[in-house]
């Protein structure tokens, strides 16, 4: 084999290697839903916590810290909670842990409520959710599978219009 014919080999696999690896990112990072559901479950936590409009997520194995962005802020139930998600999500996970959980908030009564940390007890089967100092335990069960964004499912429970329809003191229009 001639010394050019061996130069166009290697300048040929030389060329082919970029597009090689931008089809393996693209592949890679053409499921963040999948990707972000497998990182919660290797923590000991389930895939189900996260919705199914998952943009993109960054991970900080050092220190936990994770940043999920979706597609849109969206809302999702779980039994008979009703839970919002803000389009950017941020906090720490640790093995069977997320604390300084910024970005979710469910609804208790007329309220909308920020949850700041959730915990996982394998032992009892449950996810405990924290809100400031208190706390509610849920099945996990209920986090089995990936729910999916809607985007109106809580819309119009938000905002003052929302309670006040609630609590039955002025009639509100549904939108």
């Amino acid at each position: 084999m001639s010394p050019l014919s061996v130069l166009l080999i290697v300048a040929a696999a030389l060329a082919a290697a970029p597009l090689a690896s931008a089809a393996a990112a693209a592949s890679a990072s053409a499921s963040p839903n999948s990707e972000a559901s497998d990182l919660l479950e290797k923590y000991g936590l389930p895939k189900g916590l996260v919705p199914d409009a998952v943009a993109s997520y960054t991970f900080d194995e050092t220190s936990g810290d994770f940043e999920i962005h979706l597609a849109g802020t969206c809302y999702a139930r779980f039994g008979d909670h009703l839970v919002y998600y803000e389009k950017a999500i941020r906090g720490r996970l640790t093995s069977g842990k997320i604390t300084g959980l910024s970005g979710i908030q469910a609804k208790k009564l007329f309220l909308w409520v920020s949850v700041s940390g959730i915990v996982a007890h394998p032992d009892h089967g449950t996810l405990e959710f924290q809100v400031g100092f208190i706390s509610e335990e849920l099945s996990v069960s209920l986090f089995d599978k990936v729910p999916s964004c809607g985007a109106s499912a809580g819309a119009q429970l938000r905002g003052m219009a929302g309670v006040i329809r609630e609590l039955g003191l002025l009639p509100v229009a549904e939108a």
